[in-house]
């Protein structure tokens, strides 16, 4: 066991080996890879994951970290045969439902660039997949480029080209028992074969990571959870199969069940049983398991209704015996996403965990990239370790969450469909008021957020709000628009106390925000900055506003559900010498959106300052106090409406709101939610982080060169932003769907000329307009004023139109 180390690698999985590999190409030298199982049937859930390859997924970043994962496999080999079999998968459609599903991610495909994907008829299903009874199906979705991956394989060709290149080394039945962590950073790695000293540690660790999360203070939010797999003794009907797999994966999504062929017998996995979660601490260690740890005794109770299942798809299957059955583990994170990033907890611990074998080639190239340059080559703010508040890390959420995510995992998911779970968990002190004017409540970021008011339902008599039908229908209310035209016509409040507010401090404050925003701060007091903080690529790391509220003082403030990522940014790039300070003072103060032509008389009405627009300037603050409560007002609108932002401190908050709706009564005063919030900001052209703007994009694709000031001095990412504007060739377009009656909602692929050329980005109604709204981003050549697009949703085309502005 070597005593000194570059980085300590914690697990030989798929998603340790592919790692490692990445970082050998890197050019990283001395890596010490330990796994507690011996090499390379570990014992994880690598060893016994059937390797099913599907890449399409309504995550454009998954799919890619698929592709990418393909790529990689395909080119793996050891003594045993190759780590790949290209086989194709095929996603069956026994309902109506189910087939609209598959003509929705067709255009999933379409718009990530898997490009041999299509549907197929029952009969073109039954000549690939002969065992099948074709008239049970409408149809099907297939990729012919999808395909078994034999993942202990591809992990030990992995390890050995990463031996080969001498880059690292690999330690079998070993187990870590602590890491030692000295003032923040770590030191060293624990092992009952010794200590290993070394300033990195990586975590790739599968189901028992939460274990070794614990021993530096860090949450690591899986549950693992058994899935039962099968296989069958062989078949006549699969007689004279001497090639491991031929015909194409099966995934019958409608009865939560997979099938795979083994030769001359055939594999089923089920998800059609209760979920069955394990305890990390209660996996057996590798002596002591029948099997190996992460696998359970098979319980055949839960699998009468999958059998069943699986012989009416597949008649031939019927008397067939069972030989090969497992409960195998495999691990759920509250929202299904990977965990990726280094811990805020320890400076050097590294975490790449709940990782399947379908992306642990593409994961193992990006978190390489992330700790050799800082960039991963694709945006992963969906994988973002800092991405769960703390409330949505305790043992009781984490395994709710887990459990509902199990349960969900083949089920037919709407943008808004809810989590069922642990609700209540953050509200605003708002929250009463919004209770009472009937609030219909998102989960997001463990915060309830009113997504419409029943009590608006009256406004529908004053507004004409276009009916809706089908998928775009659902979780819809007419009432939704209607608060959207209020909100244009009269004034609104929306509860924005779920943003995330820092304040920043200290004789170096000026200095280190210059460093990380790309606009210039250095203003006077009580200006509003808008800006991006770059990476060192150029691309949007953060988009935020800065407020200056004092020589050495600023106010930073950011969206809730980038809390924590927006967050471990700024704290990751603070000067050494302490001559700045961030505190993160978001649970201390409340804020009000105060929006709309009649907001400046309703402010008016409750203030002694003068707030009138030669007095109180777009894009500035000013402490002011609304009746007896002290509040930062910043005159800022997301909704494209004269208004305010107005910050009070929490403890003042049912106040604030009661004076605000008091004093709005006589010019129409509603409350609105979230649903208004967002077709407002589209009708104005302004984005959204993690949707419209994020690393993969820079200012000046995104329209926001106007927030970039490169003659104020050097910032992150300044260099390469340059760079990429002289080399643009895309540009953020905004376009309008021609039938006034069409809605989309995101994520459909923009098509002219035969060809691709981006997707939407956001999309929703724009009431105002009177047509839906998408946001897309277009090659130079299709991006003026008047080209005409077509945006496909479910399979059908939409006529659009690019304009040069919207409201």
């Amino acid at each position: 066991m070597k005593s000194h180390a570059t980085l300590v690698v914690i697990g030989a999985g798929i998603v340790g080996c592919s790692t490692t590999y990445h970082l050998a190409k890197q050019g990283w030298k001395n890596i010490v890879v330990v796994e507690q199982g011996p090499l390379f049937a570990t014992g994880g859930s690598t060893s016994h994951a059937p390797g099913l390859v599907f890449q399409t997924n309504a995550s454009k970043t998954m799919t890619k970290l698929a592709q990418y994962t393909v790529e990689l496999y395909s080119q793996l080999s050891t003594d045993e045969g190759p780590a790949f079999y290209p086989v194709g998968g095929i996603e069956v459609a026994y309902t109506e439902e189910r087939m609209a599903e598959l003509k929705r991610k067709l255009g999933w495909a379409k718009a990530w660039g898997v490009d041999d994907a299509m549907l197929l008829t029952p009969e073109e299903v039954k000549a690939k997949v002969p065992l099948i009874d074709a008239t049970k199906i409408l149809g099907a979705y297939y990729v012919p480029s999808d395909g078994i991956a034999k993942a202990l394989r591809a992990s030990e060709a992995l390890a050995n080209d990463a031996i080969a290149a001498g880059a690292a080394d690999f330690y079998g039945n070993t187990t870590v028992i602590d890491i030692e962590v000295v003032n923040g950073q770590v030191k060293a790695v624990v092992t009952d074969q010794g200590r290993i000293e070394t300033d990195k540690v990586l975590v790739c660790a599968g189901i028992w990571g939460p274990r070794i999360g614990r021993m530096v203070g860090e949450v690591i939010p899986l549950t693992p959870v058994q899935h039962q797999y099968v296989k069958t003794a062989p078949i006549p009907e699969l007689a004279g199969e001497t090639e491991e797999v031929n015909f194409p994966m099966v995934r019958h999504q409608d009865h939560a069940i997979y099938f795979r062929q083994h030769g001359d017998c055939w594999g089923i996995g089920s998800y059609q049983h209760e979920p069955l979660l394990v305890d990390p601490d209660n996996i057996l260690p590798y002596a002591e398991a029948p099997v190996m740890p992460s696998v359970n005794p098979f319980t055949e109770e839960h699998f009468g209704p999958a059998w069943e299942s699986t012989t009416e798809l597949f008649p031939a299957l019927k008397g067939a015996e069972l030989t090969y059955k497992i409960n195998g583990m495999f691990s759920f994170t509250p929202d299904s996403g990977s965990v990726i990033g280094e811990s805020t907890q320890a400076k050097g611990f590294w975490v790449a965990e709940a990782v399947w074998v379908t992306h642990g080639g593409g994961v193992g190239k990006i978190v390489a990239e992330l700790m050799t340059t800082g960039v991963p080559s694709l945006d992963i703010h969906e994988m973002d370790i800092h991405r769960f508040p703390e409330v949505c890390k305790s043992s009781d959420f984490i395994t709710r969450a887990g459990a509902q995510q199990y349960d969900e995992v083949y089920d037919i998911i709407h943008p808004l469909d809810q989590q069922l779970h642990s609700r209540e968990l953050r509200v605003s002190p708002f929250h009463p008021r919004l209770q009472e004017l009937g609030a219909q409540f998102i989960f997001s970021a463990g915060w309830e957020r009113p997504q419409w008011f029943k009590s608006n339902i009256a406004l529908l008599e004053a507004y004409d709000v276009p009916p809706r039908h089908g998928w775009e229908a659902k979780h819809w209310s007419p009432i939704q628009g209607a608060e959207h035209l209020a909100t244009r016509e009269k004034v609104a409040m929306y509860d924005l106390t779920p943003f995330a507010k820092f304040e920043v401090t200290g004789p170096g404050v000026v200095a280190y925000l210059q460093s990380l925003c790309a606009n210039d701060v250095d203003k006077p007091i009580g200006k509003v900055i808008y800006t991006a903080m770059l990476d060192e690529n150029g691309g949007i790391m953060c988009d935020l506003t800065v407020s200056r509220l004092g020589e050495e003082k600023y106010w930073v403030v950011t969206g809730g559900s980038v809390h924590g990522h927006d967050l471990a940014w700024m704290q990751a790039h603070l000067p050494t010498d302490g001559s700045v300070r961030i505190i993160d003072v978001s649970s201390s103060y409340c804020c009000v959106g105060l929006w709309g032509p009649k907001a400046p008389a309703v402010l008016q009405a409750v203030t002694q300052t003068d707030v009138s627009k030669p007095q109180f300037k777009f894009f500035t603050n000013q402490q002011l106090r609304i009746g007896n409560i002290p509040v930062l007002a910043s005159r800022v609108s997301y909704v494209g409406e004269e208004g305010w932002e107005i910050y009070a401190p929490t403890e003042c908050g049912l106040k604030l709101w009661d004076t605000l709706w008091a004093a709005g009564q006589e010019h129409g005063i509603i409350a609105a939610g979230l649903a208004a919030f967002e077709t407002l900001r589209l009708e104005k052209g302004f984005l959204l982080w993690g949707t419209d703007i994020h690393t993969e994009y820079d200012p000046y694709e995104a329209g926001l060169g106007f927030a970039v000031k490169p003659n104020k001095g050097d910032f992150i990412g300044k260099e390469a932003l340059l760079q990429r504007k002289e080399y643009a060739s895309r540009k953020l377009c905004f376009l309008t769907l021609d039938d006034p009656t069409a809605v989309v909602m995101g994520k459909e692929p923009a098509i002219a000329d035969g060809k691709v050329l981006g997707y939407a980005n956001s999309a929703g109604y724009g009431y105002s307009l009177g047509r839906c709204v998408v946001y897309a981003y277009l090659p130079l050549g299709y991006a003026q004023p008047g080209t005409k697009v077509s945006v496909e949703y479910f399979g059908q085309s939409f006529a659009a139109t690019v304009v040069d502005k919207l409201l």
